[in-house]
């Protein structure tokens, strides 16, 4: 079972990681419409480490299924999945241009298997697949997940929990790969993290 949830459009200025994204086109790094097994997601994986290495300023990458006819489960998590396991808590990676069920459940399987998170954006909506969060971490990710980015402080504040559980939830929902998060400096001159969803 996945999460399903419509987020509202909430206004703001552009952020840093707005302006680090890069789109994967799965498909141009296929060579059949269809990704079936192991050796086949293995092979697509080579190509996508390849081409994420050669980008190491990017920090959240979408990938789009766009013309991708049918996948088993073992094909993304050779491939997809195991891209985004490597790359956990370091660089989001979210799945986009999804329209057939079975995809979307041999997804599911992949990222359940790899113990991975990973988000299908569809517009405004998306569906949380794969892993999914602790009781205890969910009202935090709620909160995240509607907002480009936040911190710790603005967390603590609105959701009335202690800064201290707030910045160990997010650590955790970082290390678990369902958030990643950016160093910047302060309003009050030092450093904090901000937190974001990764779309």
């Amino acid at each position: 079972m996945f999460l399903n949830l419509t987020i509202p459009k909430i206004s703001g200025s552009m952020n840093m990681m707005n302006e680090i994204r890069a789109t994967i086109k799965i498909k141009d790094f296929m060579d059949t419409p269809d990704g079936w097994g192991r050796e086949q997601g293995h092979a697509v994986f080579q190509k996508l480490l390849s081409f994420v290495e050669s980008n190491q300023n990017i920090s959240i990458f979408k990938i789009s299924m766009d013309g991708v006819k049918r996948i088993d489960a073992s094909f993304p998590r050779e491939s997809i999945m195991e891209l985004a396991k490597r790359y956990q808590s370091k660089k989001g990676f979210y799945l986009t241009d999804i329209v057939n069920i079975d995809i979307i459940d041999n997804l599911d399987a992949a990222a359940l298997k790899k113990e991975q998170p990973i988000y299908i954006w569809n517009g405004d909506e998306f569906q949380q697949i794969g892993a999914q969060p602790s009781t205890g971490l969910k009202d935090v990710l709620n909160y995240a997940v509607q907002r480009v980015s936040v911190t710790a402080t603005e967390i603590s504040e609105k959701l009335n929990i202690k800064m201290t559980n707030t910045s160990t939830k997010l650590k955790k929902l970082v290390s678990d790969g369902f958030l990643i998060r950016q160093e910047e400096s302060a309003a009050s001159g030092g450093k904090e993290y901000r937190y974001y969803r990764i779309k």
